[in-house]
């Protein structure tokens, strides 16, 4: 063996570089060892990096109760986390000697079938099962804004006011500072950032990167939420991820672009479709398992209260919602739920921007697979602005989101039927929660009406 085939062959087999030696060479003194609950809500302990070799012995504990819903009660043992060395992002932009890296929970030695990254991780290996990979992109948009001491909320720039500001170069320029700090710190991630933009509402933008694999892009999608937040702080604004922070503007989005792929060779385009979307007869039963499941799946997509007031529009100050309301497709027309903008990939536009990605990834995936292995028929296309009569209308309210999710066998046990039941009874809380609050327009509405 020569000394190169020596030296490529030493190559290959080289570890990768362990928590510690990334940490070392990045210069890093503390790490944030993060996992989110149900909800999305990142939680972290910040770990020293001479504690490091703790942390990947797996010693490290939460009080899981504490953290919020994630199936544990204030009596159970402590989940302890195990850091992924994959997903370490240095975070020295925001604080030098800063690091994050994404952790999955676990009790008595086992994953916890609660944390989301688990859950998401089962049904990437469900995929794998049936021989396929799963290729994700996420598109992330968010307000800017100030809170008012009576609570109100105004655009963070008093100059973004139009009722259709989207793409305005004047937007975009005037939050330069924030967008840039943002894009830079994706690329330095090596994310692959490749568009900012202002979006349809005032003070709403979105900034994009490059699709990677599934359990990738829900942990880029946490990371981005966490450094959106931060760097809006440091401006002395509040990012807002939440669906509807607006009732005259539109929401929110988390739109998903999904494809399946065996090895290099996706598996999503075709020469020839009959249906004209440039579609592979698996693609199909993939879109198909998606639509048939889309009420149980939007208590995934769309999983907060405040979700549906976004759902639930007809109109916006720009003249659209870009929310759909019932579960159809077509090609290159944002008004569907599921998008084909091109033959490699499929849209899921269901999703607002208070989803979990894990746990919208996952069931999106769940889905869709079931389509691929029943081969499943989503029938023909809707043209352009015209969605198919046989399209099943989408939940209207939280708690009938539960209750198709209740009413749906394969995602209400996909993920375990104990998961699934906690979730539909945590969401189902949330909605009764809001439901007993008596509102200001109540008061305004029934106060003296009798």
């Amino acid at each position: 063996m020569t000394d190169v085939a020596e030296r490529k062959a030493g190559a290959a087999v080289r570890p990768a570089p362990s928590l510690a030696e990334r940490a070392e060479a990045d210069r890093i003194e503390f790490l944030l060892a993060t996992f989110v609950d149900m909800n999305g809500k990142p939680c972290a302990k910040l770990v020293p990096v001479e504690a490091v070799a703790e942390l990947e012995s797996g010693a490290l504990g939460f009080a899981g109760f504490a953290a919020g819903p994630i199936g544990q009660r204030a009596h159970d043992p402590d989940l302890l986390v195990a850091p992924d060395p994959g997903s370490y992002t240095p975070l020295t932009f925001l604080r030098p000697g800063l690091a994050m890296v994404h952790c999955d929970p676990y009790v008595a030695g086992e994953p916890w079938p609660y944390a989301p990254r688990v859950v998401l991780k089962q049904a990437v290996a469900r995929l794998a099962a049936a021989g396929y990979e799963a290729k994700v992109g996420a598109e992330v948009e968010y307000f800017l804004v100030h809170r008012s001491p009576d609570g109100s909320l105004r655009t963070a720039d008093d100059r973004d006011t139009a009722a259709r500001p989207c793409y305005d170069a004047r937007g975009v320029t005037r939050m330069y500072d924030h967008l840039t700090a943002t894009s830079r710190a994706m690329n330095q991630l090596g994310w692959g950032n490749y568009a900012n933009d202002h979006e349809d509402a005032a003070g709403q933008f979105e900034q994009n990167f490059t699709y990677a694999d599934a359990l990738t892009t829900a942990d880029r999608v946490i990371t981005l939420r966490y450094l959106v937040h931060m760097l809006a702080e440091r401006a002395d604004m509040t990012a807002t991820f939440m669906a509807k922070p607006f009732a005259d503007r539109t929401g929110n989005g988390l739109h998903l672009h999904l494809s399946l792929w065996r090895g290099d060779e996706p598996l999503f385009p075709a020469a020839a479709d009959e249906r004209g979307l440039g579609l592979s007869p698996l693609a199909y039963g993939f879109v198909g398992g998606v639509l048939e499941h889309a009420p149980a799946l939007t208590a995934f997509l769309a999983p907060t209260v405040n979700s549906y007031k976004r759902r639930g529009a007809t109109s916006s100050a720009s003249g659209a919602t870009w929310s759909p309301r019932v579960a159809g497709y077509g090609g290159n027309d944002r008004t569907h739920f599921v998008r084909v903008p091109d033959g490699d990939r499929v849209e899921l536009r269901g999703g607002d921007g208070s989803a979990n990605p894990y746990l919208a990834i996952a069931a999106a995936l769940v889905a869709g697979l079931d389509g691929v292995q029943r081969g499943a028929d989503p029938g023909a296309p809707s043209g352009p602005g015209v969605v198919s009569g046989d399209a099943v209308a989408l939940p209207p309210t939280l708690l009938h989101a539960v209750e198709a999710l209740r009413a749906d066998p394969l995602l209400y046990a996909a993920f375990g039927a104990d998961v699934g039941r906690y979730y539909a009874d945590v969401k189902e809380t949330e909605f009764l929660e809001w439901h007993q609050t008596v509102t200001p327009w109540e008061i305004d509405q029934y106060l003296t009406a009798h």
